[in-house]
């Protein structure tokens, strides 16, 4: 998306109070991407035992948020506007890694893509989130 390469560092912001109670770590985060990690807990599961939908789907607006908001290099806020998560595959342990990459950055919009995967490198989510630009 940007003319300049990737250049990958560590998220120095705190989590948010909603991150830690995910238990979401960030561990990269520029314009251009942004890497987290979670583990799976039981508190994250439904009443099957399988990680809950609206997880993967927090997860996603998370870190595609991070990223549009880095876009916007201190001229304003984001707010997500539209969240299409779509679950693949169950998950009952482990960890969920989550990777996010912008597919088009507007003056008053940005679309992101995010995927999800489990600890064997496994698509088992993936989303596309909105955010509207405050300036």
């Amino acid at each position: 998306m940007s003319d300049t390469p990737f250049q990958e560092a560590p998220f120095q912001e705190a989590p948010s109070p909603f991150d830690k109670l995910l238990g979401l770590r960030v561990e990269a985060a520029s314009a251009d991407r942004v890497r987290a990690v979670l583990e799976v807990t039981p508190d994250l599961h439904q009443r099957d035992g399988i990680v809950h939908g609206g997880v993967y789907a927090a997860v996603v607006e998370t870190v595609a948020s991070i990223g549009a908001q880095l876009a916007l290099q201190g001229t304003g806020r984001v707010v997500g506007i539209s969240n299409h998560t779509e679950l693949l595959h169950a998950l009952h342990r482990g960890e969920l890694h989550a990777e996010a990459t912008p597919l088009a950055r507007g003056f008053s919009t940005q679309l992101w893509e995010v995927a999800v995967t489990d600890g064997r490198g496994r698509t088992v989510a993936h989303g596309r989130v909105r955010l509207l630009n405050h300036r």
